[in-house]
């Protein structure tokens, strides 16, 4: 059963036709991860997903149309977003952030708490002032608590110190084990480890489904990935 569909989803910035057919299946309670390149349109592809790119197309959630639907609509059918730049409130405090995303009446503030302790003795501290990792922290924090369909992810480990990419990498591990999850990123140890299912994206397109293993064959990996493979 897929949880998210894509079929045939163009979006056009600014003249640049950056997605040009993207169609793939999210398959329900897995993590699915999104790799490519950087440009190829991976971000866009989550942006078209919430509404915050004008696309032609479909989407569909749990079978049910979202394309063209307000971003807050998208949001409310059961989608935590985690932006590729953290997005937080600077000068709101840590319990502020997390405040102003809950739209369930029992938001799950036991699960952020113990997959990320250190911001419960923060509540008070002004987002602002966090360190890069514990803004990510609060970013991915806003979208656990409520119940969602589908988690997307975007680059949660960009930009971080190896500490604090095994502890984000920790986090999402624990939360691969209960949610269906479009996780972006870069760092194929973090792919490897939690992700059950790969898309790979070049120029716009899908051009590879499949399973994580074929990650472990470093032909493969510079074929699809790397600078200077055969789909550049």
């Amino acid at each position: 059963m897929s949880v998210l569909s894509l079929k045939d989803v163009h979006v056009y910035i600014q003249g640049s036709h950056v997605l040009r057919g993207v169609t793939f299946e999210i398959p329900s309670n897995k993590v699915t991860a999104l790799l490519g390149r950087n440009g190829v349109g991976k971000s866009t592809t989550l942006k078209a997903i919430m509404g915050l790119r004008q696309s032609t197309g479909e989407i569909t959630l749990d079978g049910k149309s979202i394309h063209g639907k307000p971003t807050y609509q998208i949001v409310r059918t059961g989608i935590g977003y985690v932006p590729e730049d953290r997005e937080i409130f600077s000068m709101l405090s840590v319990k502020d952030n997390l405040n102003i995303a809950v739209r369930d009446s029992e938001p799950n503030f036991d699960l952020v708490y113990s997959l990320f302790p250190e911001l419960k003795t923060r509540t008070a501290q002004r987002a602002g002032t966090l360190s890069g990792g514990q803004q990510q922290m609060v970013a991915i924090s806003r979208a656990l608590l409520n119940r969602n369909q589908i988690l997307l992810i975007d680059e949660p480990t960009k930009g971080l110190a190896p500490k604090l990419v095994t502890e984000v990498a920790e986090s999402l591990a624990r939360v691969a084990g209960e949610s269906t999850m479009l996780l972006v990123e870069q760092n194929l140890a973090l792919v490897k480890r939690v992700a059950e299912h790969i898309l790979i994206m070049d120029q716009g397109k899908i051009i590879f489904q499949g399973e994580p293993s074929h990650l472990e064959d470093a032909d493969f990996v510079h074929s699809m990935l790397g600078v200077g493979g055969r789909h550049n």
